[in-house]
């Protein structure tokens, strides 16, 4: 009950579901991918549903005399024979085990409901107390929302016997013919993959390097990656305009040098190889973000708008706005890289953060870059799951005077890998295109 309200669910529905099971077990393979024991409103249903769970868990047969031996020791019902009338009536009632993805999508729909009815009682408890803040609230709420349409518990605390079904059914992905699809999504760079595994679900990836390492380029380079295998990014470019960046994509991928881009001294060569590259990046789904200064609550509105995106990228850190009100730089930083480490686990998607490195990399001999170069660090080290440097020897080479390299090699360090090993993957650097290559292996 919600303010004095019955809340909306269905007694036919949830019935028939349970007495499927009764009549037909082999039909609850299909049932614990779509419900949970709280997808049930009458508690006698959930703990009954709870009970076959946990008996598919372990291996366990699952039939009317199994079901009623389990009812009978976790004590659902009075007695055994009332638990015997009744699981005698769920398989009387149910009118065809054919119909099953219909009465599971009608006890789903209920339990949006109620779900939405929740939700709005919290806000409006929370909107009614003094003091509120509206924008809090606003990203509070919306929050929610998103995590309803994802089909996230708004419960609070979940029972390990409702998330094992979770993890189990990941295991069984990866572990099934379509594997590929439930890994890390790959960077395009194999030499990395192999390191990080790809970008992870939920994942905070820091790419850090001093200007003119490339480390925008390499950003750009993986959004073009992915979304060339189907998938949706988003890109935040805090400091170039969305013409800026689709213009180096442009020069990357068509091979047009970008200072002759840049300057429009294009040969009809350019012309053909700009109009075809074109063409296939509006067929991607790579979306572009130009706001000045953002915020992360803004930031996370419109990846709501946007859904299902599989790929974050953020140039870069710094320029960021942050709600706090403290002038202490390394607070506000670190608050931000939190808060972003938040939002990727809410919208579980891999979000990459471009960082700049201090100064502290060109007082020292050799100039490697190292996780106490991290700009306003703070907790930067800390929220970050992966940590990754770009190193280029030749860019000091050539401010000392050197020739340029017929080969620019560039080092992408990862110095935190909360997932596997750290180390280095050596890649080639091609300056005029802006573009990296994997060495032997992608070019």
């Amino acid at each position: 009950m919600l303010l004095g309200m019955e809340m909306p669910y269905s007694l036919e529905a949830e019935q028939s579901v349970l007495g499927a099971v009764l009549v037909e077990p082999g039909c609850l393979a299909e049932l614990v991918e779509h419900l949970r024991p709280e997808s049930f409103y009458r508690p006698q249903h959930r703990a009954i549903f709870t009970e076959m769970v946990r008996m598919f868990t372990a291996g366990e047969p699952v039939d009317f005399i199994t079901v009623l031996e389990a009812a009978k020791e976790a004590e659902i019902f009075p007695s055994e024979q009332e638990a015997k009338v009744y699981l005698s009536h769920l398989m009387e009632i149910v009118p065809s085990v054919r119909n099953l993805d219909a009465y599971i999508g009608i006890i789903q729909d209920k339990q949006v409901l109620r779900s939405l009815l929740e939700i709005s009682g919290e806000i409006m408890t929370e909107a009614r107390e003094s003091g509120a803040d509206g924008k809090v609230l606003l990203d509070s709420a919306e929050q929610r929302i998103y995590d309803l349409r994802r089909g996230r518990s708004v419960a609070g605390l979940v029972p390990i016997s409702s998330t094992i079904l979770d993890a189990y059914d990941q295991i069984n992905k990866l572990a099934g013919p379509d594997r590929e699809k439930y890994l890390g999504i790959k960077t395009g760079y194999s030499a990395v993959d192999r390191k990080i595994g790809g970008l992870n679900k939920s994942d905070l990836i820091l790419i850090a390097a001093r200007p003119g390492m490339g480390k925008t380029s390499f950003a750009l380079n993986i959004a073009v990656n992915v979304a060339l295998k189907k998938r949706k990014v988003a890109v935040f470019s805090l400091e170039m305009s969305s013409e800026q960046i689709t213009a180096r994509i442009l020069s990357c991928e068509a091979l047009v040098e970008s200072n002759r881009l840049r300057s429009g001294n294009l040969e009809s060569e350019d012309w053909v190889k700009l109009a075809q590259t074109a063409q296939i990046l509006s067929g991607t789904q790579i979306f572009i973000d130009d706001t000045a200064g953002i915020t992360i609550s803004e930031m996370k509105a419109k990846l709501r708008r946007l859904r299902d995106v599989d790929l974050v990228i953020v140039d870069y850190l710094q320029l960021m706005s942050s709600t706090g009100n403290t002038d202490n730089r390394v607070q506000v930083v670190s608050e931000m890289t939190r808060n972003l480490k938040l939002m990727a686990r809410e919208l579980n998607v891999p979000v990459v953060v471009l960082s700049q490195l201090s100064r502290a990399t060109e007082s020292r001999t050799g100039h490697r870059p190292m996780l106490s170069d991290l700009r306003e660090s703070g907790s930067i080290e800390q929220d970050a799951d992966i940590v990754m440097f770009l190193y280029r020897e030749s860019y000091y080479q050539l401010q000392e005077g050197a020739p340029a390299p017929e080969q620019d090699t560039v080092e992408c360090i990862i110095s935190k890998n909360r997932h596997g090993e750290t180390g280095s993957a050596v890649m080639l650097w091609d300056g005029r295109h802006t573009k990296f290559y994997t060495i032997e292996e992608d070019r």
